[in-house]
């Protein structure tokens, strides 16, 4: 009661030190986006920057796209800009690669990219080798973009990983952005590139919000190709993964945690090229590497890790062979199950990190 008539006595004054003594040691909350708003705001904006910019493919105009990452493009920008083409991803790649060869910045997007094996012709024989075999007359500053990997309840046509695929090609850059700040900071630096890009994004992704900095809101904001991102520092052992894995890889590490280890997250950003000197640093400082993808083991982005750790400084550092952690050999099922028994799980990293330490 004492209390409350010296409240009542003191007036505003009294009663704004109590406000600045219970209100004003909060946080601020950080600002967050959802990935697929990120990529319509990279779209809208380089649209914006660069008239030479358009998008084109299946649905992505009046239907604001199959997975709404054109959301309200078409109405912003009209015909001429945001495209509905036919079903037929061998005609519209062709159309976008020739635009780009006569100066237009295409944004080619597949419904997913288990379509694009209707069209690898016009991205590896016309898009990918144009600019070498024309002796660096003709470039290509193509995009050719949407969602890569396994979703759910899709079965084997529709659950490919492409980062493999792509990433063997040369004169392709292949993108697998993680977060928020990946998929518009690379995207964006995708469109400006002059060579073709590959962009594989992950249809469950898509809904999910991840916190963003203040640069991000700037329309100049922008991450460099080729350059990958330590999104956890540690000392024990080296995760590598590119893409939702990445998620999987920070989950991991706060149970490992809890059991005294200690690891470092690498979030890859760019599957070609390649950043392998960031790896190498941290094999050199833990000793110990798990690659972690959604792909099939064979030829994979994780084996091609591992030759490049063996091949290079890193190799004398590591006190344990590197180890794979893959989706399963196998064309994705269709019963829930056994889908959750083909791609990478929590547990299966949390094994695989103890196998390498010995614990």
């Amino acid at each position: 009661m004492a209390a409350l008539r010296s409240l009542l006595h003191g007036g505003k004054d009294t009663f704004g030190v109590l406000i600045r003594k219970r209100f004003h040691r909060s946080a601020v909350a950080a600002a967050q986006l959802t990935y697929r708003d990120a990529l319509t705001q990279a779209l809208d904006e380089e649209i914006e920057r660069d008239e030479t910019v358009f998008l084109l493919g299946e649905e992505v105009a009046q239907y604001d796209g199959a997975y709404k990452v054109s959301r309200g493009l078409w109405k912003k920008w009209g015909d001429k800009r945001v495209i509905d083409t036919p079903i037929s991803e061998m005609g519209f790649t062709g159309i976008a690669v020739g635009a780009a060869m006569a100066g237009l910045r295409p944004i080619c997007e597949f419904m997913t990219f288990n379509f694009s094996l209707q069209a690898i012709d016009q991205v590896i024989n016309s898009a990918a080798k144009t600019y070498y075999m024309s002796a660096g007359a003709v470039p290509v500053p193509i995009v050719f973009r949407g969602p890569n990997g396994s979703s759910a309840g899709v079965a084997a046509q529709h659950s490919q990983c492409f980062a493999a695929w792509y990433s063997h090609c040369p004169g392709l850059k292949v993108i697998s952005p993680w977060s928020s700040e990946d998929a518009k900071g690379l995207l964006k630096s995708a469109i400006r590139d002059d060579n073709p890009v590959v962009f594989l994004e992950n249809e469950l992704l898509y809904g999910v919000p991840f916190e963003v900095s203040e640069e991000f809101q700037s329309k100049d904001f922008v991450i460099p190709i080729g350059k990958a991102k330590v999104e956890k520092e540690g000392t024990n052992i080296t995760l590598v993964a590119h893409s939702r894995s990445v998620g999987h890889c920070l989950d991991a590490a706060v149970a490992l945690a809890k059991e005294g280890i200690d690891c470092e997250v690498i979030n890859m950003r760019t599957i070609r090229p390649l950043d392998i000197e960031t790896i190498e640093a941290s094999v050199m400082k833990t000793n110990h590497l798990v690659t972690v993808e959604g792909g099939w083991p064979q030829f994979g982005v994780g084996a091609e890790i591992c030759a490049r750790i063996m091949e290079g400084p890193a190799f004398n550092y590591l006190d344990a062979p590197a180890v794979r952690v893959t989706g399963a050999d196998i064309p994705m099922p269709y019963a829930k199950v056994l889908e959750d028994n083909s791609v990478p799980q929590i547990k299966d990293i949390m094994f695989s990190v103890k196998k390498v330490l010995n614990v």
